[in-house]
């Protein structure tokens, strides 16, 4: 399978790819900011079937162009695309900068969903799209001081999901979303200092690249809470 995981230079999406990557049919495209990441991990594929494309979703109007062609080159077709690529700053909410609100909506909501519209030509019946959202932006979830922009930014990919697997129902295109709990990775630790999240990231890796395989022919439209505790 052809597969593109968005954010995948460490933590989740990292654990994610290296997961696929063990079945030698998968070609895995991962992207990120942090370009030797990106050449580490290329060169280090488990059956050599993971290529880098360097990507900062709050560009993509600056290199969105460049990004397209190089995953047309590679890509005849997508079967899979999972967005992984986030964002998060613990303020409080009237400490938030225009820029800094801007930036995490770019990463979070605007810039998944303008990949999804700019790779939909390479998507066939059958593709699965998965967005990875939060359960802080889980309707009815419990919410924290600091995480407000995080959450409704998480929020709009969830619901962004429920409205194209409607759109692309009749092409035969799914859309999931998983709304992730506490794993322990970076980006955890920014928003809880101090507490140890009970799952790691390359359990939740496994559930996420198993779920973008498999789920596609139980759910569509759907936003799954993926949480063992709260937070």
């Amino acid at each position: 399978m052809n597969i593109l995981i968005n954010g995948g230079t460490r933590g989740i999406g990292l654990e994610t790819a290296l997961y696929l990557a063990g079945n030698r049919d998968n070609h895995i495209i991962i992207t990120g900011r942090d370009k030797d990441a990106l050449e580490r991990i290329s060169s280090s594929g488990l059956n050599n079937n993971i290529t880098s494309i360097a990507l900062d979703l709050s560009l993509l109007d600056n290199q969105g162009e460049s990004f397209r062609e190089q995953v047309y080159s590679r890509f005849s077709i997508l079967d899979i695309l999972i967005n992984n690529a986030g964002m998060l700053i613990n303020k409080e909410f009237i400490r938030f900068s225009s820029a800094e609100a801007r930036q995490i909506m770019e990463v979070n909501f605007l810039g998944p969903a303008a990949l999804i519209r700019m790779l939909k030509p390479l998507m066939a019946r059958g593709t699965h799209i998965v967005n990875i959202a939060s359960m802080g932006g889980f309707q009815g979830s419990s919410k924290y001081a600091g995480l407000s922009y995080y959450s409704c930014s998480k929020a709009a990919i969830a619901c962004l999901s429920e409205c194209l697997a409607e759109e692309f129902r009749t092409e035969g295109v799914v859309v999931n979303c998983l709304a992730l709990g506490s794993v322990q990775t970076e980006m955890f630790e920014e928003a809880f200092p101090g507490l140890r999240a009970p799952v790691e990231p390359e359990q939740m890796g496994a559930f996420i690249g198993d779920f973008a395989v498999n789920g596609k022919r139980f759910f569509n439209g759907k936003i799954l809470p993926v949480a063992f505790n709260n937070p």
